[in-house]
């Protein structure tokens, strides 16, 4: 079952997260997406460890669609690099996931 993914990517602005949900759901490349935040996240960047307030997008899709839907988010995603992770759905219930092909761009 590992043709639907889970898609994850953070930004630095809650209004930010809902523009990119908005946009891949509106293009048919996410079924549906959620905006979570804040959270709190530490990395390296730039040679220091920095800690920054974001809010995380999770967004659920086919994986014949991650490549546009990847191109499209990086191309509106205001970081210079983005977090941008998918997971394979190994089950899920049958109802929820035939939506999800009927929702999807075709």
């Amino acid at each position: 079952m590992t043709k639907y993914l889970q898609v994850i990517t953070t930004v630095d602005t809650e209004e930010k997260a809902q523009a990119i949900a908005r946009a891949l759901v509106e293009q048919r490349l996410a079924a549906c997406a959620q905006v979570l935040g804040p959270i709190t996240s530490t990395y390296w960047w730039q040679g220091q460890v920095e800690t920054s307030r974001e809010w995380l997008c999770t967004l659920k899709t086919r994986e014949e669609l991650y490549e546009e839907l990847e191109q499209t988010l990086r191309s509106i995603h205001p970081y210079e690099v983005p977090e941008i992770l998918a997971t394979p759905v190994a089950a899920g219930n049958p109802a929820y996931l035939a939506w999800l092909d009927e929702t999807l761009k075709r």
